[in-house]
């Protein structure tokens, strides 16, 4: 399933509609959440049960057909009137078509014919009495054959038990293998990013100390444009590889559980299942590192840049904060000079206007010699422009809270 949490519960009325089609009672029908079967039995005596199953990732059919005649074969099941009328959701995973007898199992050379491919596979499951052989390859309906011979004595429970392992086999076998492409593609890609990545890092290498900031700036927007893919592409393979490890785990439970015991003349079934996904899993694992890796490298050398970016910058301030000083140096100088000169223009105005005074009151009589009254003001006018300076400045920093004083100096104490 592409969409398991939207497409379980849709398999579940995709089965209620199948038992609609095949027209199965409902007093002969159970349906849970992830369960579910159904049973019908024609008038020729035949049964038909169809069981549903959904699992994490992927759900299941069992079609059962039980004939009340003991011929049985290959092929189509010839339930009257039965008829597969849906299409599953999702990808095809496999499809299995198992023939279960009592009787013990034909020759070889009467088996050869039924099942399609160069190579036939059997063995002993379970017990000295239970056989199963089958081919691996599809047949013209694209299922896969197998044949199990069963004991005369075999209970209903070991019947399911040999369906649901060859079945749960299969399954996980095809899962791990249906990434193959995806990965074959990705092996590609993870080759030319690491090439890139290694040339740019070369390059960097070798330049990073002597280069500016735009061209750090232009080396920092590449790698993150190949970060992003990366993570796009690490996302897409955890998705799809990270449960590659517990479905080879499965497989390999599954055929310890089945007890496997060689047949003569038929080469084992664990040569084939083993042989196809030996090393697949860790392969995807393998893959998903390298990617990490990858990731890593690229996330690091974007972090030097960024670094060598932020001591260019520090430096820049450090630059703009040293002309700031000077400039504030320059400017207090330059307050200082501009005070004295307005104390010194400020008194000068007193004492012109002082002269006035002084030569009006000489003529009125009340002052004998304004020159020299003039001479005796202009120490009062210094001290008065000084004053009026002093208190301006105090004035104005009560009046703007932001601008403090400039400190005086204190002289050492003796």
């Amino acid at each position: 399933m592409s969409d398991p949490p939207t497409q379980r519960p849709a398999s579940r009325e995709e089965f209620r509609s199948l038992l609609d089609a095949v027209k199965v009672e409902a007093e002969s029908t159970v349906l849970k959440e992830t369960f579910g079967y159904g049973i019908k039995e024609s008038v020729g005596g035949d049964r038909l049960i169809l069981v549903w199953q959904a699992h994490t990732e992927y759900y299941n059919y069992q079609i059962w057909h039980l004939p009340a005649k003991p011929e049985v074969s290959f092929g189509p099941l010839t339930f009257p009137e039965y008829d597969f009328a849906i299409s599953p959701l999702g990808n095809l995973v496999c499809r299995l078509d198992i023939l279960l007898t009592e009787e013990a199992l034909p020759a070889r050379e009467r088996m050869q014919p039924l099942f399609p491919g160069p190579v036939m596979y059997g063995s002993r499951v379970f017990d000295e009495s239970t056989s199963l052989v089958t081919s691996f390859t599809p047949d013209e309906l694209g299922r896969e054959r197998y044949w199990v011979s069963l004991g005369p004595q075999a209970q209903a429970s070991r019947l399911k038990d040999i369906v649901d392992a060859i079945v749960r086999i299969e399954t996980y076998y095809h899962l791990l293998l249906m990434q193959k492409p995806l990965f074959s593609a990705a092996i590609d890609h993870a080759y030319k990013f690491e090439k890139v990545h290694l040339e740019q890092r070369e390059i960097i290498t070798s330049h990073i100390g002597h280069a500016n900031s735009e061209t750090l700036q232009r080396w920092l927007n590449s790698l993150t444009q190949d970060l992003l893919k990366t993570n796009r592409m690490a996302g897409t393979l955890h998705f799809a590889l990270s449960a590659s490890i517990p479905y080879d785990k499965i497989v390999h439970a599954t055929l310890t559980s089945i007890g496997e015991q060689r047949m003569e003349s038929y080469r084992p079934i664990s040569d084939y299942v083993l042989g196809g996904i030996t090393g697949v899993a860790e392969g995807y694992q393998q893959l998903l590192r390298r990617i990490d890796t990858l990731r890593g490298g690229f996330e690091g050398i974007i972090e030097i840049i960024r670094t060598r970016i932020d001591l260019i910058v520090e430096a820049q301030n450090l630059a703009l904060l040293q002309s700031v000083d000077k400039t504030t140096k320059s400017q207090v100088l330059l307050q200082h000079t501009v005070e004295g000169l307005s104390v010194i223009v400020i008194a000068y105005y007193l004492a012109g206007l002082g002269g006035y005074v002084f030569k009006g009151l000489q003529e009125m009589g009340w002052l004998k010699n304004a020159n020299i009254a003039s001479a005796v003001f202009v120490p009062v006018a210094i001290g008065l422009a000084f004053a009026v300076t002093t208190f301006s400045k105090k004035y104005l920093h009560k009046k703007l809270p932001g601008v403090q004083p400039a400190p005086q100096a204190h002289k050492p104490e003796d």
